[in-house]
C-alpha cells in the first residue's frame, strides 16, 4: 500500500473511533427537561428527579459586562422578565466600559421592570485577574451581602446564574435551571447557548465551532459524576453557592482566559457534580456577520486552549489534517490518478464526517449540504490555530476589548 492509501486508512479508523468511543460527541440529544402544564419538552432523562422543588432559593444573577451596549436591549430584558417563584436578583458589573453600557443597563430596567436591578462598577483588575472574572467576583460579593441582609433568615444567596451581557432567556431559563439543580443535587449546571446564525459565515463556522466543542469535551462524559472530564459553557451557568466557597471560586481560576472550562474543572475537582447540556431557550444574540470577527473569536483563546504548548500545537495541526482533510484530498488524489482504493477509503472517511455533522446542523436549523464542508471549515479552524499561536508569540495573543493577558505563567 501505499503512503496515501496508510494515511487514508488511518483518517477512516480515526473516524470510526471518534464515533463510537468519544462519547457520541456528535449526537445533540443532551438537553435540560422541560416542564409545564402541558407536559412539553423532550422525556425525562433517566436521573432527573420531581419537576419542582419544594422551596424555591434564591438566586444571584450576574452579568460581567463590557462595552455591550450594542447586545444590552436584545438580552437584559429577558432576565428582568424571567418568570422565577423564588426571590432573585440582577446585578450587572459594569467592567469598566466606554458606551454607556450602566446607564442604558438603568433605562432597561426602568422601562420594562421586573426582578430588582442593581448595576456597580469594581474598578480596574486586580494583578493576575482577567476583567471578566474580576467583575465576577465583585458580582459574587455583592450578590452575597445584599441578598443576606434582604433575607430575613440571612440565609444569603443560594445560587449565583453566571450569564454573558449577549444571552437571551425565554422567560422559564431561570426557573428550569433551578429545578435540574436542586433535584439532582448538581452544583453547577451549564446550557450551551445557541449561537447567532445569520450570514453565511456564521452558518460555515458557528455550528462547526458547538461541534469541536463536543468533540473536545462529550457532554457525556462531563456529566459523569466521577468521569474526569469537565467543561462548561460560560454564557449559562448556575453555580451553587456552596460549591463555589469549597472550589475557592474565582479566586482559584482568577487567570483563566478560558474560564468556563476552568470553572467547572474547579468544582468538579472539590467533589462537585456538574452537568452541561446543549441549550433550547437560551440563545447568542451577539452577530458575527464577517469572518473577521468570527476568526478573532476563535483564535483568542486557541493557542490558551493548547497551554502555549508548541508541542501540543504540532500534534492538533497534524491531527486536525488527518481526520478533516486527508478524507477529501484521498477522494481527490484516488480521482485524479485512477486509484480505486484511496478514493473509497477517503470517501468512507468523508461520509462519516459529514454524517456526525449533520446531528449538529440540524439542531442549528441549517441546510444540511453545508455537512460535506466540513473540512474546509475545518482548514479555517486550523489556520486560526495556528494565528492564534504566532499572536501569542508576538505578544497579542488572548486580546480581548482593549485587553491583553499573559500566559498564566507570566502573570502577575
Amino acid at each position: 500500500m501505499s503512503a496515501l492509501m496508510w494515511i487514508a486508512a488511518g483518517s477512516l479508523a480515526a473516524w470510526l473511533w471518534l464515533l463510537l468511543g468519544q462519547g457520541f460527541f456528535w449526537r445533540t440529544d443532551v438537553t435540560l427537561p422541560r416542564t409545564g402544564p402541558e407536559g412539553s419538552g423532550p422525556p425525562e432523562p433517566v436521573g432527573f428527579g420531581p419537576p419542582e422543588p419544594a422551596i424555591w432559593p434564591s438566586v444571584a444573577v450576574v452579568v460581567p459586562a463590557r462595552d455591550e451596549s450594542a447586545v444590552l436591549p436584545a438580552s437584559l430584558p429577558s432576565l428582568l422578565a424571567q418568570d422565577y417563584p423564588g426571590p432573585a436578583e440582577i446585578f450587572l458589573i459594569d467592567d469598566g466600559s466606554s458606551d454607556g453600557t450602566g446607564k442604558l443597563a438603568r433605562e432597561l430596567a426602568d422601562e420594562h421592570g421586573g426582578l430588582p436591578l442593581t448595576v456597580d462598577s469594581p474598578g480596574e483588575p486586580g494583578p493576575g485577574w482577567t476583567g471578566k472574572l474580576w467583575a465576577v467576583r465583585h458580582g459574587m460579593a455583592l450578590a452575597t451581602t445584599r441578598l443576606a441582609t434582604d433575607r430575613k433568615d440571612g440565609g444569603g444567596v443560594d445560587y449565583l446564574l453566571l450569564t454573558d451581557a449577549d444571552i437571551a432567556h425565554e422567560p422559564d431559563s431561570l426557573r428550569e435551571l433551578v429545578r435540574a439543580a436542586e433535584t439532582n443535587g448538581l452544583d453547577l449546571v451549564s446550557q450551551m447557548a445557541r449561537l447567532r446564525v445569520v450570514t453565511y459565515w456564521e452558518r460555515l463556522i458557528v455550528p462547526a465551532f458547538v461541534y469541536f466543542f463536543a468533540q473536545l469535551y462529550p457532554f457525556r462524559w462531563v456529566n459523569r459524576p466521577r468521569g474526569r472530564t469537565a467543561a462548561a459553557a460560560g454564557g449559562c451557568v448556575l453555580l451553587r453557592r456552596e460549591a463555589a466557597e469549597r472550589a475557592g471560586v474565582p479566586e482559584a481560576i482568577r487567570q483563566a482566559v478560558i474560564d468556563d472550562v476552568a470553572l467547572a474543572r474547579t468544582v468538579k475537582r472539590s467533589g462537585g457534580r456538574i452537568w452541561l447540556g446543549l441549550a433550547d431557550r437560551v440563545d447568542s444574540v451577539r452577530p458575527y456577520p464577517r469572518l473577521g470577527e468570527l476568526w478573532r473569536m476563535v483564535s483568542r483563546s486557541a493557542y490558551t486552549q493548547l497551554r502555549h504548548n508548541p508541542l501540543l500545537l504540532l500534534v492538533t495541526v497534524a491531527g486536525l489534517a488527518v481526520v478533516y482533510l486527508v478524507p477529501p484530498a484521498a477522494v481527490v488524489a484516488g480521482v485524479l490518478t485512477g486509484r480505486p482504493v484511496p478514493l473509497a477509503l477517503g470517501a468512507a472517511a468523508w461520509a462519516l464526517m459529514a454524517g456526525s455533522y449533520i446531528p449538529m446542523l440540524r439542531y442549528y436549523r441549517q441546510t444540511l449540504w453545508l455537512a460535506p464542508l466540513l473540512p474546509l471549515t475545518a482548514l479555517l479552524y486550523l489556520l486560526m490555530t495556528v494565528d492564534s499561536a504566532v499572536r501569542h508569540h508576538l505578544g497579542q495573543g488572548a486580546a480581548w476589548k482593549g485587553r491583553t493577558y499573559a500566559r498564566p505563567s507570566a502573570a502577575p
